[in-house]
């Protein structure tokens, strides 16, 4: 049995189960989408019926989708573990159409955001201690299911989260993934507004690292090898811009960070960063690398330095960090296509150069 169908069973059995009336539920809910038929097919027309709405999942009426380079890498099996139709779309906005029975804090026409998890399973250490992230049994939103690309997506309500009124359902959704991933590590390693921190990798996530940092109040470095960025870099926040292909200027950095994110999914000089951090540095990627990591143990126990990674964050880390972008006018920079266009969109971020984010509008 697959992951969807053991999903689809579940939704059906807490619908049967619950003695409460379901409410604003539509019986069987049909999906008008676009789905990828193998790794290499292009996306096309798909249609699917949901099951009756489970008590504590809702309905997101899909207003607009971001393209996040995770589904590409579904689309492609690059992982291993895709499955076929495949429905991506992980960066979504849109409205509650209707909600489960025992859904604590949504009521149908919110505005909300749904990134890369859909559920997590509430009651492991993990999910009681506030990390619902890192639940080992946690729901991508399109792994094993149905995702964004389309026009009505179901999660739990927990994962659904309410966009604040200063924050553009345009530009939103690339901040449910690509945000919220850069934003969660700030929090989590106590990054200060006194810190010196660069960013590894100004793309789609590197651009929202260096608003966030600058905004948190920290001296930013910016670490690119397209030194045409630099006046756009600077205007996002960042303080220096170092080409990471001039041996000497990174040679120069030495001991200097107290904190450095890696966005990149590609091998690096991981120990000439590792030497640009100061005693206590961390080094800390997002960036699903292919390769293992190869450090050296010495300068590592030396200088005390760190090397660690992360996913994503907490629904908690999600509401605090669009409270700041609504605080700070912090936004993804985005190009919209139409999801009818979904297949050209797709050859661009493949294929091209975005500045930075792509997004879909349903």
């Amino acid at each position: 049995m697959s992951s969807l169908d053991s999903l689809l069973l579940w939704n059906r059995a807490s619908a049967a189960s619950s003695d409460k009336p379901t409410l604003n539920n539509p019986a069987m809910p049909t999906v008008h989408a676009y789905a990828a038929q193998s790794p290499a097919s292009p996306l096309e027309p798909f249609t699917y019926e949901l099951p009756p709405i489970g008590p504590e999942l809702v309905d997101i009426r899909v207003e607009y989708c971001g393209i996040c380079h995770s589904d590409l890498s579904m689309l492609r099996n690059e992982w291993g573990f895709s499955s076929y139709p495949l429905v991506p779309g992980h960066e979504v906005v849109g409205r509650v159409e209707a909600v489960g029975s025992m859904v604590k804090n949504l009521v149908p026409g919110d505005r909300v955001g749904l990134g890369w998890f859909s559920e997590s399973c509430m009651t492991c250490p993990q999910c009681m201690g506030g990390d619902h992230n890192l639940c080992a049994t946690g729901e991508g939103t399109i792994v094993g299911r149905h995702g964004g690309f389309a026009d009505l997506v179901r999660s739990h309500w927990a994962w659904a989260t309410k966009l604040p009124e200063a924050l553009s359902s345009v530009s939103a959704g690339p901040l449910f993934c690509g945000g919220i991933t850069v934003f969660s590590p700030i929090v989590e390693f106590g990054v200060r507004p006194t810190d010196r921190v660069g960013v590894i990798g100004i793309g789609g996530l590197g651009h929202l690292a260096v608003q966030f940092l600058n905004k948190w109040g920290c001296e930013v470095t910016a670490f690119t090898s397209s030194t045409d960025k630099t006046e756009e870099l600077k205007k996002l926040g960042a303080h220096r811009i170092v080409n990471s292909r001039d041996a000497e200027a990174m040679k120069s950095e030495a001991n200097r960070f107290d904190f450095i994110i890696s966005t990149v999914a590609v091998p690096l000089d991981w120990m000439g960063y590792i030497s640009a951090l100061a005693p206590k540095g961390r080094l800390h990627t997002v960036g699903a690398i292919p390769e293992p990591v190869a450090l050296a143990a010495f300068p590592l126990i030396m200088g005390q330095r760190s090397f660690s990674g992360s996913p994503l964050g907490s629904p908690a880390t999600v509401v605090r960090m669009l409270e700041f972008c609504a605080r700070h006018q912090i936004a993804p920079l985005v190009e919209e296509f139409a999801l009818s266009d979904v297949n050209a969109a797709i050859d661009r971020l493949e294929h091209g150069s975005p500045r930075y984010r792509f997004v879909l509008k349903a």
